[in-house]
């Protein structure tokens, strides 16, 4: 099969795929993309294409609805940068805490008597200590929860809001830990806030007059996860007022860059070695395992779906969330005289995956019903 990759991946991740695979920038008609930071928006995709892994937690580039309708799978790697993340986090938070940026940038300019200068012009930037501030932390999940954690050990208090906290994600968080119920709770009592959630129609302009009018005065705001949380036309009034004393982002804009006392870090969250492996890797073995055994682990648009490969031969059938469809299949196979070996359905929102294992390889004809199945997007048989 064919692997397209529209970015650099690193080659430990590519090492996954062994040469099972035809793996390159040029490759044509790909069963397969993998993917950093391309647009895709404006690609078109060929009826061979099953899946798109994206090495990162982001799929803003990735035309998300398009592919669930032509039953194209679209993974990510949520947690594969955590780590990388929560450092740049912990130096964020430093850096809102004292002017870091403006004292180095002061220093490049002294030429002479540098000694009796500084101290006499230190004071400008002297700032404040973490041990004993409040920090709110906006989703508790792989990258939020090691913050959270972190902060407890540097003194500070944390409480911190996710109301779609998982069971696994809860039991890794430090028992101090504040649990907030509402985002509200967060503006209102911390000194410092970190953001942690995805871009989405409800999360966009999060940070807004409304809600930063219900902030502490001089509250501090990190925001290492997307630049659209934050609407920078009512940043600038709040930090001209001095409502918000400190933003530090990862990511830069023309709007938030003319902000005076923005620190603006180009995108570096990931930009680690460790983190750009193990996305790479990750990305890999979720693409490798969906194309050979049709399991889906981490997909963003489809349901987890894993199932122990059982008869001759596996139909993997991706399709709407709509009644008669599971009916549909199984009416064709049985039409065929086709016997089930194991057969599993998942759902999730819109879309849902059904895979059947049988204990002969289905003809071209079933195969041609079941795609017939109103509802049903792409089938194939492994």
């Amino acid at each position: 099969m064919n692997i397209q990759l529209l970015n650099k991946i690193a080659k430990v991740g590519l090492n996954e795929l062994g040469d099972r695979y035809n793996v390159g920038e040029d490759v044509q008609n790909p069963d397969g993309i993998m993917v950093r930071s391309a647009a895709m928006h404006d690609m078109e995709f060929g009826s061979e294409l099953k899946a798109i892994a994206r090495a990162g937690a982001g799929v803003n580039n990735i035309p998300i609805d398009r592919c669930s309708e032509a039953g194209v799978v679209v993974f990510n790697t949520p947690g594969a940068n955590a780590n990388g993340v929560k450092e740049l986090a912990i130096c964020a938070l430093l850096l809102a805490a004292r002017d870091v940026v403006g004292g180095i940038e002061w220093a490049k300019t002294l030429t002479e008597d540098v000694a009796k200068q500084v101290e006499k012009g230190k004071s400008k930037f002297a700032g404040t200590e973490l041990q004993g501030k409040t920090l709110g932390v906006i989703s508790l999940g792989a990258i939020g929860g090691l913050i959270a954690n972190v902060a407890i050990h540097l003194g500070m208090k944390v409480i911190g809001c996710d109301p779609f906290l998982s069971v696994e994600a809860a039991w890794n968080l430090n028992h101090r830990v504040t649990r907030a119920a509402t985002y509200d709770e967060i503006f209102e009592q911390a000194d410092y806030i970190t953001l942690h959630v995805p871009a989405t129609k409800d999360t966009k302009n999060m940070v807004c007059t409304e809600n930063i009018a219900k902030m502490k005065d001089g509250v501090k705001i990190i925001n290492l996860a997307r630049a659209d949380l934050v609407s920078a036309a009512d940043l600038k009034v709040a930090m001209e007022a001095g409502k918000v004393s400190a933003y530090v982002t990862d990511f830069p804009t023309e709007e938030v860059l003319a902000i005076p006392g923005v620190v603006a870090i180009p995108h570096l969250g990931a930009s680690t070695e460790e983190s750009e492996d193990n996305c790479a890797v990750m990305a890999a073995r979720e693409l490798d395992d969906y194309l050979t055994n049709g399991n889906i682990k981490n997909s963003v648009n489809y349901p987890n779906v894993e199932m122990p490969h059982s008869g001759a031969a596996r139909i993997c059938v991706l399709h709407a969330n709509v009644p008669a469809v599971i009916t549909g299949i199984t009416t064709a196979l049985s039409n065929e005289g086709l016997n089930i070996e194991n057969m599993t359905n998942k759902s999730k929102g819109e879309n849902a995956y059904t895979m059947v294992d049988l204990s002969s390889v289905p003809s071209e004809h079933a195969v041609a019903t079941i795609s017939a199945v109103d509802g049903v997007r792409k089938v194939r048989v492994i």
